[in-house]
This record gives C-alpha cells, sequence and structure tokens, in this order.
C-alpha cells in the first residue's frame, strides 16, 4: 500500500453549491459524533475512502468477527441548499508529518469537488463536569465572523488559548493559502467523556447553517446515558473521605462508547 491511498468508490461526482464539513475523532468526540450523524440522517452517499500509514497500525472488530483497516470516508449529503462533502473516519494521523500530508490531500479533494467553503468540527474542553450549550468558534477570514454569530456561534478574544490542534485547526490555517473561507466550530465539552450533548448544541448551530431538520433523537438518547455517568462521576469529585461510592455500571448504563 502507499503512503497514502484513495480508493474511489464513484467516479465523476457532481455536487451543487458544495462545502466541506470535516469531523475526526477529537476532544469529546463532538465533531465525530455531529458528522456521523449528518451522514446517517441525510442518507449520505459514500464516494471515497482513504488509507494511509500515518494512521495508527490498528484494525478494528466488527460484530460478526470480521476486521477492516483504519480509514477515514468521504460522503455526499444531499440538501436543498448545498451538497455537503463530509469526512469522517477512525483516526487522525498518529505524526505531525502525517498530518500536514493528510490535510493537504482533504484540501486537494475539496478543491476537485469545488468546495468553497469548510467548516471543520470539535470539541473545546472546559476541564469541567458541568454542561454549557455554547459554541466557540474560529475563522481563517474575520468576514465571516459577523455572519456565524447570526447562527448562535461565540466568539471570544484570543480564544481557544492553546489553539486547535490537529486537523481542525491545521484546515483552517493550510486553506487560507487556498483562498477557501473555513471556520472551526466547536462545541464546550469536559474533554474527560465522549460527549453527545455538546454534540447536540452543535448540530443546532450546523442545522441552522445549511437550513436542513435533522432529528437529534439518538443524539438524545446517548446524553441521558452520559448524564447518568456524569452525575456519578460529580460524586466521587465531590466526596472528600470515607468510602466511595460504588460507580460500575449497571445493566442500564452503556459504556462502550467512552473513550
Amino acid at each position: 500500500m502507499q503512503e497514502i491511498e484513495v480508493i474511489r468508490i464513484k467516479e465523476d461526482v457532481q455536487l451543487k453549491n458544495p462545502v466541506f464539513i470535516v469531523g475526526l475523532p477529537g476532544v469529546g468526540h463532538v465533531g465525530k459524533l455531529v458528522a456521523e450523524h449528518l451522514v446517517e440522517e441525510l442518507n449520505a452517499e459514500k464516494i471515497l475512502e482513504i488509507y494511509s500509514h500515518h494512521f495508527p497500525p490498528q484494525v478494528f472488530v466488527d460484530e460478526n468477527s470480521e476486521i477492516h483497516l483504519v480509514k477515514n470516508e468521504m460522503y455526499v449529503c444531499r440538501t436543498e441548499k448545498h451538497d455537503i462533502l463530509a469526512l469522517i473516519g477512525d483516526h487522525q494521523s498518529s505524526s505531525t508529518e502525517g498530518h500536514y500530508k493528510l490535510c493537504t490531500l482533504y484540501l486537494d479533494l475539496a478543491e476537485e469537488f469545488g468546495v468553497q467553503r469548510i467548516y471543520t468540527l470539535g470539541g473545546f474542553p472546559t476541564g469541567q463536569l458541568t454542561f454549557s450549550d455554547e459554541v466557540l468558534g474560529a475563522v481563517n477570514n474575520k468576514e465571516m465572523v459577523e455572519e456565524l454569530k447570526q447562527h448562535g456561534v461565540i466568539f471570544k478574544e484570543n480564544e481557544p488559548g492553546g489553539g486547535i490542534v490537529g486537523a481542525s485547526g491545521l484546515l483552517l490555517g493550510l486553506s487560507k493559502f487556498r483562498d477557501l473561507d473555513a471556520a472551526c466550530l466547536m462545541g464546550l465539552t469536559s474533554g474527560y467523556l465522549v460527549d453527545p450533548k455538546s454534540a447536540q448544541s452543535l448540530l443546532k448551530v450546523i442545522s441552522q447553517i445549511f437550513e436542513i431538520d435533522i432529528d437529534v433523537g439518538p443524539l438524545e438518547e446517548r446524553a441521558k446515558e452520559m448524564e447518568k455517568i456524569v452525575a456519578r462521576l460529580k460524586e466521587v469529585e465531590q466526596q472528600q473521605q470515607g468510602t466511595m461510592p460504588d460507580i460500575s455500571p449497571t445493566k442500564d448504563d452503556d459504556l462502550r462508547y467512552i473513550g
């Protein structure tokens, strides 16, 4: 296999007013949850798969004990206003060099499909086990700020203070050299757990931007389960002495998506 290999599943893809959404694994898996939910709810069509030596040396095993090599995928979601080119996947690069090479590929593909605007999705870690429905934004073109504010995106001076690490940030920086407008939208999350509740807040903003109606039911169910887990963690956090409370999962707690 080559260093980076693109397997095209559908050739000659035509897109209408295309935008590029990137939702790869990251803090709280917030962006990943949103992008995968869009792909599922909008009956998206997979158009290509990306394999690379820069992904971790790993395979995943499904319910039938069959494996698949770590990969990222691109889908097309058709909407009335835009066709959405969505990038989802198993992992980001495990190396700095790989991040640059893969992000360059993602932008090459975006330009090939005629994309003029990019939205990267992620989570902003607060370090607190409290929920906030804020969505924080950063852009590579300040003219986008007022537009995104109208959809509920919040901009704070010099935030995120530590910058934006990984594909969500790097794509903004690299796309500026290609005259592509790009924004990173980040749901606030503790940073400790997979956060479907934060994903709901981010999905609400995305739905407004693209003027689409998305069923949030599956995310709501996962958020309710996560609230139970967070409540137990808060008990532990507040416990100062004595016997620690039992936070082992019950049959009603599904911890499989924590990671």
